[in-house]
């Protein structure tokens, strides 16, 4: 039999397999991105159900077989109960998910982007942030985490002073510091303009969730 191994990390993505299986995609501390197969865990009486769908963070327990992973076991520690019922945050965090799985590699360890995926889940969980902020926050430290920030060199007009004092607070704050600000409505719709800027700039392919979050938005 082959040897378990302990990973964690959240379930980015959970799709059906057959009848009764899902695959699931997890961001994980410890190998990057890992698919595996959860067994029977389309069934309500599972003990895989709950602990595969989106958003849950925890520890999970693998064993490979001959060509992928199949996921036997997990300890959820947060399941984000609140994105999954308010329909807005559920938006956001799909985005959030989406943009991390476009970031992540198999096998490849990025620590700092699972830490500000985490965070930033919570912070969209509580309801006193503007949910746009949290979005653009992230989007932006996630393009300096992933070393494709380019500074805002590239802005083609001149910035008010408050979103430039932001955007070096976000390039400069640790994560836990992040979400302990506000901005105007001014700032916030600069911060909105520079971020999506970027975005046609660094992502090379149509995102799934955005087209829901600029409804949402909208």
């Amino acid at each position: 039999m082959s040897e378990r191994i302990f990973v964690r990390g959240m379930v980015l993505l959970s799709q059906t397999a057959g009848e009764t299986d899902k695959r699931v995609t997890l961001f994980t501390i410890e190998q990057g991105k890992v698919n595996a197969f959860a067994r029977g865990a389309r069934r309500v009486t599972s003990s895989l159900s709950a602990a595969t769908e989106p958003f849950s963070f925890g520890t999970f327990s693998l064993v490979a077989g001959k060509s992928s992973y199949y996921l036997t076991d997990a300890q959820i520690d947060n399941y984000f109960e609140e994105l999954r019922t308010d329909l807005d945050a559920a938006c956001y965090g799909m985005f959030f998910l989406e943009l991390a799985d476009y970031y992540t590699r198999e096998n490849n360890e990025d620590k700092m982007l699972l830490k500000l995926l985490y965070q930033s889940l919570r912070a969209l969980s509580a309801s006193s942030i503007d949910k746009r902020l949290v979005r653009i926050i992230f989007e932006l430290k996630a393009l300096m985490v992933e070393g494709e920030y380019p500074g805002l060199d590239m802005e083609p007009q001149e910035l008010d002073a408050a979103t430039v004092y932001s955007v070096h607070f976000i390039e400069t704050a640790p994560i836990e510091k992040l979400y302990t600000f506000t901005v105007s409505d001014t700032v916030l719709e600069e911060l909105d303009r520079f971020c999506v800027r970027l975005r046609r700039r660094f992502i090379d392919r149509p995102l799934k969730s955005l087209q829901m979050l600029e409804t949402v938005e909208a």
